[in-house]
């Protein structure tokens, strides 16, 4: 994005900072769960909500409508906030892996970007079991807890380790992501699966993994840690090699090299 495409810089700093506190407060909040308990409800036979989602997307709202009141607001679990006509759109989820925190598995994060002018200028991730946070700016960078980070020189697929999801309807759709998944087990490495897509979208940011891969996802799974993969230097598109929206529900994120291979394999009948 060039830079006349941007607010002002002290616009962006503030907004940073204000998206850097709502991201740890809602950290801290999943964290007093984890510890003294929450409720759970079925979405349906697969998918969970807890209330610690609703609170830590209330934190979240609040802190951003405080000084910002009339951005709009996409939340996972209350939809479309419209505010008055605005250039800015936040982007939320208050907690993505839900499943792995209400069963105590430590592999979920707070994860918000911001849109303007219908371009992610920002996005924030925070893991709040390991005091990771995950910050990047349009044309700024990608930062692990202040330290730039980079994604892997890792050449080849058959060297590489991927990371992916499965859908909630993984039990009912034949689009269930289970043929791609066996067939990169195969070329990798290495295949992962976490539980949390923007967490996975950062690792690829850090080198952890060298390419990730998911469909059906929703904009909040990956605003954030779209931007990150980018500004680390790395590639993100659809399932086809065009370009990436998070308004699209398919993924490819990795760091360049193996890009063109990973795209080879899904295009396998």
């Amino acid at each position: 994005m060039l830079a006349e495409q941007l607010p002002p810089l002290s616009t962006r700093e503030a907004l940073k900072t204000k998206a850097i506190e709502a991201a740890r407060l809602a950290g801290a909040i999943l964290n007093e769960h984890a510890r003294h308990g929450f409720r759970v409800e079925h979405k349906d036979a697969v998918n969970l909500v807890t209330d610690a989602d609703r609170r830590a997307e209330q934190a979240i709202v609040d802190v951003i409508k405080h000084d910002y009141p009339t951005h709009q607001i996409l939340a996972e679990e209350r939809g479309l906030l419209e505010g008055t006509p605005s250039l800015y759109k936040w982007v939320i989820d208050p907690l993505d892996g839900t499943t792995n925190f209400a069963h105590g598995y430590p592999a979920y994060c707070v994860s918000i970007g911001l849109e303007y002018q219908g371009r992610c200028i920002l996005g924030v991730v925070f893991d709040p079991t390991r005091q990771e946070l995950f910050v990047a700016e349009a044309g700024g960078g990608a930062f692990l807890n202040g330290t730039p980070i980079h994604v892997s020189h890792t050449p080849k697929l058959d060297a590489a380790l991927l990371v992916t999801g499965f859908a909630y309807d993984i039990r009912e759709s034949p689009q269930n992501n289970l043929d791609h998944f066996a067939r990169f087990a195969l070329r990798a490495q290495g295949v992962r699966r976490t539980g949390s897509a923007a967490l996975d979208l950062c690792y690829v940011s850090a080198g952890r993994f060298d390419g990730f891969w998911e469909l059906k996802l929703h904009p909040w799974d990956t605003a954030a840690g779209a931007l990150i993969v980018t500004e680390a230097g790395g590639q993100v598109t659809d399932l086809a090699g065009d370009p990436f929206s998070i308004y699209r529900k398919e993924i490819v994120a990795s760091n360049g090299l193996i890009h063109d291979e990973m795209l080879e394999v899904l295009r396998e009948p």
